[in-house]
Parts: structure tokens; C-alpha cells; sequence
């Protein structure tokens, strides 16, 4: 992999990693517990907090297991391993690596 190119990736890895992080300090409240008093909300408005606070807190999951991929990926990079299958050892296709920087797996593999 060009020296160049090996740059380029990891700008675009840490520029993903802090979108995401910077989405999920956004949405921090979205994620925080919902007051139950039923004095101040109704039953329906109440479950549609927990509604979306539900939805919120599976998005955080999602961000921060994406995250972990992608600092997965800046390891494998800073090793000279970024770009090969971790199970097989093969390249992984550039095609793939530019839809999923953070691909670990070839198209054999991860099927």
C-alpha cells in the first residue's frame, strides 16, 4: 500500500470516528432516563419517550461498536495489516475498503 494512500485512510478512519463521536455527544439526551412522574407527562407521552429512548440507546450501540471497528482498523493500519482478510489473509478488495474502511473481512469470508 502507497505511503499516500496508507495517509489517506487513516484520515478518512479518524474523521468517521469523530463524526460518530461527535453524534453521539448530540444525542446524549435523547439517551437519558425518562422521568415517569405522571403528574407532568401523560401515559402516551411517556411511552413515546421510551420509545425513543430506546431507539437512542441502540443507536449508541451501534456508534460505539462501529467505533471499536474502526479503531480495530487504525491498529491494523499502524501494523501493515489494514487491507488483509483477517480470517483468510487475503486482500480485501479496494472496492470494499472504500464502501467499509473498517472491513476486516473479504467478500469470500464475510459471507
Amino acid at each position: 500500500m502507497a505511503e499516500h494512500n496508507v495517509e489517506d485512510i487513516r484520515i478518512k478512519l479518524l474523521s468517521l470516528k469523530s463524526e460518530l463521536e461527535t453524534l453521539s455527544e448530540l444525542s446524549g439526551e435523547a439517551r437519558a432516563t425518562v422521568e415517569l412522574d405522571q403528574q407532568s407527562v401523560g401515559r402516551l407521552s411517556r411511552m413515546d419517550a421510551l420509545q425513543g429512548q430506546a431507539m437512542a440507546l441502540a443507536s449508541e450501540r451501534q456508534r460505539r461498536a462501529t467505533i471499536q471497528k474502526i479503531d480495530a482498523a487504525l491498529s491494523r493500519l499502524e501494523a501493515g495489516e489494514y487491507g488483509d482478510c483477517v480470517e483468510c489473509g487475503e486482500e480485501i478488495s479496494v472496492k470494499r475498503l472504500q464502501v467499509d474502511p473498517a472491513a476486516t473481512f473479504c467478500i469470500k469470508c464475510a459471507r
